[in-house]
């Protein structure tokens, strides 16, 4: 999961930038589903978080030294007055699941 703080007079283009985008991750071994979420804003921020899960740890380390990572992230610095800070990566490993 990546976390995003965008600022509130960008978001129409930050989600624009995730609709529009080829992530390149259906080609990927191990890719189960992706969601874009959306969170409270608060002070002219807004909170965003990319979650995509996968069948295995390995199969998003993998993911990550792929060509499909390099063209899913090409111009990803162009967009940065979008945010407030850097995003912030968070990985977990599931230990339970529910369906």
């Amino acid at each position: 999961m990546n976390r995003f703080r965008v600022k509130t007079d960008h978001e129409a283009a930050f989600v624009e930038v995730w609709q529009s985008r080829d992530s390149h991750l259906k080609q990927v071994g191990g890719f189960v589903s992706f969601h874009l979420m959306k969170g409270d804003a608060e002070d002219g921020i807004r909170l965003y978080a990319s979650h995509t899960l996968w069948r295995d740890r390995a199969s998003f380390e993998a993911w990550t030294k792929s060509e499909a990572f390099r063209a899913a992230h090409k111009g990803a610095k162009s967009s940065a007055e979008m945010y407030d800070g850097p995003p912030v990566l968070e990985v977990f490993d599931s230990i339970q699941e529910l369906s």
